[in-house]
C-alpha cells in the first residue's frame, strides 16, 4: 500500500478522481518524505563506531570501508543503499497507515473474540513456521491494559498459531515477553503485536532480537501476574511512571566512559541492578553488581545500602531495560541520589551498537542458551579448577536450581554440582523424597553462604 501511494504521481490523475482525494495522497508522499528522512539517520546511525584510543575522532564502517566525514558516509548510503533505505521506509509506513486504519475504524478491545489480531497464515507454506532461520525476540511494554485475561489468551493463541515457544507475562502494567521461533514467525509475532491497538505505542526496534529459536525454550508459558517484571513491590505503589531518566546507548556509553576515566569521581555508582549469576559472566567496568539472586530482593537491597546511594548519580543498567524501569522508581522514592539514571533498551541494545565498549563478557538470557556472545571476553572462571569458564549449566543434583560453571575437563571428571554439598548429596542421596512427599527444600554451600541481602561499600 505505502509503495503504491509514494511512486503515484498525484498531479497525473485524470478529472475522475476529485481534487478532494488528492490531499490524501500528497499527505502520505510528505509523511513518506518525512520517514525517509528518520530512516536515512538511524541507518547512517547503525553504522557508526565510537572513538578509540588510536582514533579520537568517530569513524562510519560500512560494506567493508571506513568513512571519516559525515558527508562521505552520507554519500555511500544514498549512492549505495537507496534499495535499503526505500524498503525500511514503505516497511515503517505500512505499519503507521495500518495503525491509523485501526484508529479510523476503532475495535473494542475489551472484546473476547481475539481472532481478529491473529494473522491469516494460509498463505504461508506450514514448513517456514517450522523450519528455516530462526531468532529469539526479548521485548516489553507498560500500558494499561483492561483485560489481561483477554490479552493473556490472544497471546497463547497467537504463539501456538506461529509455533512459537518462551515466556510472556501479562498484567494490568503491560507485557512482558521472550519467545523463539523460525524468522517467518517472530516477524509475524511483531507485525500482530503492532497492529494491536493496545500496543501501538511500540515500535520495531523495541523488538530485541538474537540468534536462536524455538529450540531455545522448553514449552510455551502466557500467564497473567500482578507484575510484569517479579519484583515484589504493588505496581500501584510504586509504578513504572516513576523511573528514572532514560539515556540511549549513545548517551549511555558516554557517560560509562567518563566515569571510567574520572578515577576521582566519587558522585557516580554504575549499579547493575541484575542477579549475581548474570553480572558474574558479564557486566560492565567498575560497576557495583549486588550479590542478590533475584530481583525481588532488590527493593531490601536498596533499604539496607540507602547510603550508599546518598547524593549520587546512579547510572543503572539491567538485560532488556525492564527491570530498570520499576527499579530506578523505588531507588528514587527513597529521595537519597542526586538523580538516576537507567540506560534504554538495556545491555541488549548497549551492545548491538558497542560490542566492544565497556560492557565486558557474555550477556545473560533467561532460556536454554543462558548465555549471548558478543564479545570474546571471558571473564569468570570454572568453580573447580578456576580456568576461564562462562558456559552455564544447571547443578545436576536433583532439586537443586542453582548454575554451576563448571569447564569440560572437570564435568568429565565428574564435578557437575555447584558446590562440594551438592556434590555430596548427588553421590548419596540421589532421587530421595521428602518425608512430606513435597520436593526437598533446597539448601547447599552455595545458598547457606550467601547472605540473602548484602551489605555493600565502595
Amino acid at each position: 500500500m505505502a509503495s503504491v501511494l509514494v511512486d503515484l504521481d498525484v498531479e497525473s490523475l485524470g478529472p475522475e478522481v476529485h481534487k478532494a482525494d488528492k490531499p490524501d495522497f500528497s499527505a502520505t508522499r510528505k509523511l513518506y518524505s518525512h520517514v525517509k528522512k528518520r530512516t536515512f539517520a538511524k541507518f547512517v546511525a547503525s553504522k557508526k563506531v565510537p572513538p578509540t584510543c588510536e582514533n579520537t575522532f568517530a569513524l562510519w564502517h560500512c560494506c567493508g570501508q571506513s568513512f571519516k566525514e559525515s558527508s562521505s558516509i552520507h554519500k555511500h548510503v544514498a549512492n549505495i543503499h537507496a534499495n535499503d533505505i526505500h524498503q525500511l521506509t514503505t516497511e515503517t509506513l505500512d505499519v503507521m497507515l495500518q495503525l491509523d486504519h485501526r484508529e479510523e475504524n476503532p475495535i473494542n478491545e475489551d472484546s473476547t473474540d481475539v481472532s481478529f489480531w491473529i494473522p491469516d497464515t494460509s498463505q504461508i507454506p506450514e514448513d517456514d513456521l517450522i523450519k528455516g532461520p530462526g531468532e529469539v525476540l526479548l521485548y516489553y511494554c507498560y500500558c494499561q491494559l483492561n483485560d489481561p485475561q483477554m490479552i493473556c489468551q490472544w497471546q497463547r493463541d497467537l504463539c501456538l498459531k506461529l509455533k512459537l515457544t518462551g515466556k510472556v507475562r501479562v498484567a494490568a502494567e503491560g507485557i512482558n515477553g521472550t519467545v523463539g521461533g523460525t524468522k517467518t514467525a517472530t516477524n509475524l509475532y511483531i507485525k500482530a503485536m503492532l497492529s494491536h491497538p493496545t500496543f501501538k505505542i511500540m515500535q520495531v526496534q523495541d523488538f530485541k532480537k538474537s540468534e536462536g529459536g524455538a529450540e531455545c525454550f522448553s514449552d510455551l508459558k502466557v500467564g497473567v501476574y500482578k507484575e510484569i517484571v517479579p519484583m515484589g513491590v504493588d505496581p500501584d505503589i510504586i509504578s513504572y511512571r516513576l523511573a528514572g531518566i532514560h539515556l540511549e546507548p549513545e548517551e549511555f556509553h558516554k557517560e560509562v566512559k567518563a566515569f571510567v576515566e574520572n578515577q576521582s569521581d566519587k558522585d557516580t555508582i554504575l549499579l547493575d541492578c541484575r542477579n549475581f549469576y548474570e553480572s558474574k559472566i558479564g557486566q560492565f567496568n567498575q560497576c557495583l553488581a549486588p550479590d542478590i539472586r533475584k530481583f525481588s530482593y532488590f527493593p531490601d537491597y536498596v533499604d539496607k545500602n540507602l547510603d550508599l546511594f546518598r547524593d549520587k548519580n546512579v547510572l543503572m543498567y539491567c538485560t532488556g531495560g525492564i527491570r530498570c524501569e520499576r527499579g530506578s522508581a523505588y531507588l528514587k522514592s527513597k529521595n537519597v541520589c542526586k538523580e538516576v539514571y537507567q540506560l534504554k533498551g538495556g545491555i541488549h541494545k548497549y551492545l548491538e551498537q558497542f560490542p566492544n565498549g565497556f560492557y565486558r563478557g557474555k550477556l545473560f538470557v533467561f532460556d536454554e542458551r543462558y548465555a549471548i556472545a558478543f564479545n570474546e571476553d571471558v571473564i569468570s572462571e570454572c568453580r573447580y579448577c578456576s580456568c576461564p569458564w562462562d558456559q552455564y549449566q544447571l547443578c545436576s543434583t536433583d532439586f537443586c536450581c542453582q548454575l554451576v560453571l563448571s569447564c569440560t575437563t572437570c564435568r568429565e571428571r565428574g564435578l557437575t554440582a555447584c558446590c562440594p554439598v551438592c556434590q555430596a548429596k548427588k553421590q548419596n542421596h540421589s532421587d530421595v523424597p521428602s518425608d512430606d512427599g513435597l520436593s526437598p527444600r533446597e539448601e547447599c554451600e552455595c545458598t547457606m553462604s550467601r547472605p540473602r541481602i548484602p551489605k555493600d561499600t565502595l
